[in-house]
């Protein structure tokens, strides 16, 4: 088997060599576009709140911050997509470890912000470990599907064995009570098993008890009642639980066809919370319009459809599942961010990727997709049949 692998890699070496293959240009372009569109939109929906926040100083705060991290991002991007995809199969299980003990150690020295403790501070650096984690787990459950192959089928396989892998990182966030993040990775995960082979028909009971598991979760932690009142009937408490979401949907509203102007927003000045984070997107209807919201979503259903065409036309089994896993982690939280700030969706505490203000989140994501540019420089390769591991 060793030998066999080590056939793989001089034969990948051989292959690019001969390809001569670059990333993948109209999927570079989109993420781009992606990215400049969300500083954008970020400078109007989070200046008078950096005025606000820095006593009238600064109106750059925000924009400056995630400008930084927008800047790290592009460097992990250039670098991961010149990093073969098999380096991430041998760092699927370190990452693994190292994920969980991150998550484990915001229990005991994790930072508090706006009421929750999911943060981590070493020396400045203030970071969110889950979004490793996301990508931790993405990782693993591509690896392990190259190592399950055609046993995925077995529920010793694609149910046990991939249950367990995420278990390890969602009991952390559990404790965590990051429920935002619990969803998302569990939404990702059934995707991904089904890719694998997964029988739908436990999917579909996991998808049951994770429903059952998420009412009971919430319950406990004593909101419940508040979210879905304040999701069926906002107009009820207007002032309390209700303030937020009928605050978006005000913005959304004003935006009418063409918007009232980039830069013109009224609900960003302080009537809107989180305006520059979760729901951003509203500011973007109210200045952009229908129009502009249109374009928004167009950009993001490009960019991910491109994506998945990468996934289809990558070199082997291990690649394909891990860009397809990584696209449908830019995909699901799309989905969600949009349906929470529309109203379709209770809150979830989602945000909108390339758009919403939180530099760990960002400057992953496009380190993410620098590795689905990586996997895009094979893409005319003819697929590797690989034997299991």
């Amino acid at each position: 088997m060793a030998a066999e692998r080590l056939l793989y890699a001089k034969e990948d070496r051989r292959r690019l060599k001969r390809s001569g293959e670059t990333v993948d240009i109209p999927f570079l372009i989109l993420i781009l576009l992606l990215l400049l569109a969300g500083l954008a939109v970020l400078y109007s929906a989070s200046y008078a709140q950096s005025e606000f926040d820095t006593g009238y100083q600064s109106a750059t705060r925000y924009l400056q911050k995630q400008a930084v991290c927008a800047a790290v991002g592009l460097i992990a991007m250039a670098a991961f997509s010149r990093i073969p995809a098999e380096f991430w199969y041998r760092m699927a299980w370190p990452l693994y470890a190292v994920s969980i003990v991150l998550l484990l150690s915001v229990l005991v020295v994790g930072e508090e912000v706006n009421g929750a403790k999911r943060w981590i501070n070493l020396a400045g650096l203030r970071f969110q470990p889950s979004e490793i984690a996301k990508f931790t787990l993405i990782v693993l459950f591509a690896r392990l599907t190259r190592g399950f192959g055609a046993d995925a089928k077995k529920f010793r396989y694609g149910v046990l064995g991939f249950g367990c892998a995420l278990l390890g990182i969602l009991i952390p966030l559990a404790l965590e009570r990051h429920l935002s993040a619990i969803m998302l990775m569990g939404m990702v995960a059934v995707v991904m098993m089904f890719v694998a082979g997964t029988s739908p028909k436990w999917l579909l009971a996991g998808a049951g008890a994770a429903a059952a598991f998420v009412v009971i979760y919430v319950s406990l932690m004593g909101y419940a009642g508040d979210r879905i009142t304040a999701w069926l009937h906002p107009e009820q408490d207007p002032g309390d639980t209700g303030y937020q979401i009928l605050q978006s949907l005000y913005a959304i509203g004003s935006g009418g066809l063409f918007g009232l102007g980039f830069g013109k927003s009224k609900q960003k000045y302080l009537y809107l919370p989180f305006q520059y984070n979760d729901y951003i997107f509203a500011i973007a209807c109210e200045e952009l319009g229908l129009v502009g919201a249109m374009l928004i979503i167009a950009l993001f259903a490009m960019a991910i459809l491109r994506g998945y065409w990468i996934a289809l036309r990558a070199a082997d089994r291990f690649s394909t599942v891990l860009a397809a896993g990584l696209v449908t982690l830019i995909a699901v939280q799309t989905i969600l961010n949009l349906g929470v700030v529309t109203n379709l969706l209770p809150s979830t505490g989602i945000s909108l990727p390339f758009f919403s203000y939180g530099g760990t989140a960002l400057a992953v994501n496009l380190g993410e997709m620098g590795i689905v540019l990586s996997i895009s420089r094979h893409r005319n390769e003819i697929k590797k049949q690989e034997a299991t591991l």
